[in-house]
């Protein structure tokens, strides 16, 4: 059991580092897709159940749209904001899990979305999101408790670099949003998204619900 969690995080980081290698965005999102599929139909720690069909048909995604990719600045924590700096989350098996607000990416169309900070040994930049396709009734809906962008304490990290005044950027390709082990077997624990990551926007990108 631990061994195989280990090599499903050393394949999930090496699927992202094929990505990131990739000089062209839509050609990585297709390994991305193919990598998460094979992991989630064959891998011992699949968060699939057994018979689940999405093991046979693959996950469900909108088509790439290069509107949804972005490298934004890493702009400072609000300190006005609705929702407390540091929240304490059950992980489940993994205990609870504490995460800080250290940062905030802004979006073109105007929204934010908060960056955390896990504080456990593992560390990593946590950025998860909840649109208007979250819970959606129309048959082009996403898991309505949000989905994931980043996770980079699992592996999940599409790039950034230093800026000449001393920040910092981050790629965020909304197209690679996935929905977190939770939303397919309930045995999972997940942070999910808090008010500082919901937005209004309609984010047809990503991973989606069966339609």
């Amino acid at each position: 059991m631990l061994l195989t969690l280990v090599d499903w995080r050393v394949r999930v980081a090496a699927l992202y580092e094929q990505v990131r290698a990739d000089p062209d965005p839509e050609r990585g999102h297709a390994t991305w897709r193919q990598g998460r599929d094979e992991l989630f139909r064959n891998h011992p720690q699949s968060p699939l159940p057994a018979r689940d069909p999405l093991r046979e048909t693959g996950l469900p995604y909108w088509p790439y749209d290069p509107a949804w990719r972005f490298e934004l600045p890493l702009l400072p924590a609000p300190t006005d904001a609705w929702d407390p700096d540091e929240r304490v989350v059950d992980g489940g098996g993994d205990g609870d899990v504490t995460m800080l607000r250290t940062g905030q990416l802004a979006l073109p169309s105007g929204s934010t979305l908060d960056v955390w900070t896990l504080q456990q040994y593992a560390g990593g930049i946590f950025v998860p999101l909840r649109d208007a396709t979250s819970g959606r009734a129309d048959g082009a809906a996403s898991y309505g408790a949000g989905r994931y962008l980043l996770d980079t304490a699992k592996g999940s990290w599409l790039g950034g670099r230093p800026t000449p005044q001393g920040g910092h950027t981050v790629v965020l390709d909304l197209n690679f949003a996935y929905h977190p082990s939770c939303r397919y077997d309930d045995r999972w624990r997940c942070p999910l998204a808090s008010p500082g990551n919901t937005i209004t926007d309609v984010v047809e990108a990503g991973e989606r619900l069966p339609a």
